[in-house]
């Protein structure tokens, strides 16, 4: 009879863990980052960041910066990312970029070192409100749809936790009031 208490223990604890560090898990400290970098069509510049090994989105703190040159030898930056509303691992960059094509080089030091050049044309649009609204949205949400992408399954994995948590604590229950019955 102590040896089922001690699985049921062990097994409730381990529920506990993965319900209490599931969410928090991310990838292991210095796993390779990739870096997708874009014109938004306009002025500024999207990045999207994913773990190299299995493609979801990087939800840890993303320390990036943005440096531009055109071919003219005008130069940008450097200038910090920062984290854009429409996902979890969309940045954009603090500042639009002037007018003109850029070779734009973002530079990733944290969760990982990691860089991306490529090159982008920078544009006032002038388009019929309606157009210009619709073609911002489609891309937003085609970006947000990528970002929102690995997190679908969270709470399915959250309830499976729940299920298994509360499963080991009545086997424990049961398991101790037979032993009282019995002993």
């Amino acid at each position: 009879m102590n040896k089922v208490m001690r699985y049921a223990a062990a097994i409730l604890l381990a529920g506990f863990g993965l319900l209490l560090g599931a969410p928090a898990v991310s990838a292991a400290p210095g796993a390779p980052i990739a870096l997708e970098v874009a014109g938004d069509g306009g002025r500024n510049v999207n990045v999207l960041f994913t773990w190299k090994k299995d493609g979801r989105p990087v939800t840890d703190i993303v320390a990036a910066t943005l440096f531009a040159k055109a071919p003219d030898g005008r130069t940008f930056g450097p200038i910090p990312l920062k984290s854009a509303p429409e996902g979890q691992n969309l940045y954009n960059a603090a500042e639009p970029l002037p007018a003109g094509e850029w070779k734009v080089t973002v530079t990733a030091t944290k969760p990982a070192e990691a860089r991306k050049s490529t090159t982008v044309k920078a544009q006032d649009i002038v388009l019929p409100a309606a157009a210009a609204a619709a073609s911002n949205v489609a891309r937003t949400a085609a970006l947000a749809e990528r970002a929102q992408e690995g997190s679908s399954d969270l709470p399915l994995k959250i309830g499976i936790i729940a299920v298994a948590v509360v499963a080991a604590i009545a086997i424990m229950f049961v398991l101790v009031r037979r032993r009282n019955v019995s002993g």
